[in-house]
């Protein structure tokens, strides 16, 4: 199958290329500099409206991961501009390109985030719930809608809500290790806000799943089952690697340092059920939370 791939340079890009290609798949990365790697390679500039349609023309199926980090810094009136932006105009650009080809691709796989729920307690949340309020669900609604042109066209379009991907590669459980490693872990908050995680496994075999499952359309959450509270992961990850989780981050630190940022992402609780994934038989690799940690850092 031609796969094209945006985001590719990220830790979900750089792992699913490499899943993809082992697989026998043909695929195409969507660039906004100049190529590098072995994969081809077509330039585009969301920003300025720039794809070319000739360019693209061929590719069966196509996975939008691209966006500019949620964490990437404090967040400013230009940083969250900078991050909605960045993924509504992408995806605006990218399905509106889609649509006006002449044999368009089966699927476009369209990243999301369960930050589409907002903090919602201890509320079971699956696919059709309401978006919750905060900059991080309305951003979320804005990026899920801009691939309305590839639906239109009668393109079956996926959205991967990803909750909190585990890797030491990158991403949360990266910035985690060296404060827990140090003894320095604790909860954040009141700890009883829940986390709903996935191995960056799973997150890549569920965006494979969506790719080839046909039944797959619209939004589908990207979490293992076995959903924890913040407490309960920080025991988890200071029990595997052997290290004291006695030091807590009280909320009011939390947002001293990060602002609007530590109650939407550190602070808020999402329950969230991948019903979607369930109910069209995608097998988790992991779903028990220590075993995943024991595995992903070779603490077995």
């Amino acid at each position: 199958m031609n796969i094209l791939i945006t985001g590719s340079t990220g830790m979900i890009g750089t792992a699913l290329i490499d899943f993809l290609k082992a697989r026998g798949h043909h695929v195409t990365r969507l660039v906004r500099t100049s190529a590098q790697g072995s994969e081809p390679a077509v330039r585009w500039d969301p920003g300025a409206g720039v794809l070319q349609v000739n360019e693209i023309e061929g590719c069966e199926a196509v996975v939008h991961l691209a966006g500019e980090s949620i964490a990437g810094g404090r967040w400013t009136v230009a940083q969250k501009a900078k991050i909605r932006d960045s993924r509504v105009q992408g995806t605006t650009l990218l399905a509106e390109t889609l649509a006006k080809l002449k044999q368009p691709p089966k699927v476009l796989v369209s990243a999301s985030a369960i930050g589409y729920y907002g903090d919602r307690g201890d509320e079971a949340l699956r696919e059709e719930s309401s978006p919750g309020t905060g900059f991080l669900p309305a951003t979320c609604v804005e990026w899920e809608k801009a691939a309305d042109p590839a639906r239109q066209k009668g393109i079956r379009v996926v959205h991967p809500r990803f909750g909190i991907i585990l890797s030491p590669k990158g991403g949360a459980l990266a910035k985690m290790l060296l404060p827990f490693k140090l003894g320095a872990g604790g909860i954040m908050g009141n700890g009883k806000q829940y986390w709903s995680w996935v191995s960056l496994d799973d997150a890549i075999g569920a965006i494979h799943h969506a790719i080839v499952t046909e039944s797959v359309v619209g939004p589908m959450n990207v979490v293992a089952p076995g959903v924890v509270t913040n407490q309960e992961f920080t025991k988890t990850l200071g029990r595997v690697l052997s290290r004291p989780t006695i030091f807590p981050l009280p909320a009011f630190a939390a947002r001293l340092v990060l602002g609007e940022m530590a109650d939407e992402l550190l602070l808020a609780s999402a329950r969230i059920e991948p019903a979607r994934l369930v109910a069209t038989g995608y097998k988790f690799r992991h779903t028990d939370l220590e075993k995943a940690l024991r595995e992903l850092l070779k603490k077995n």
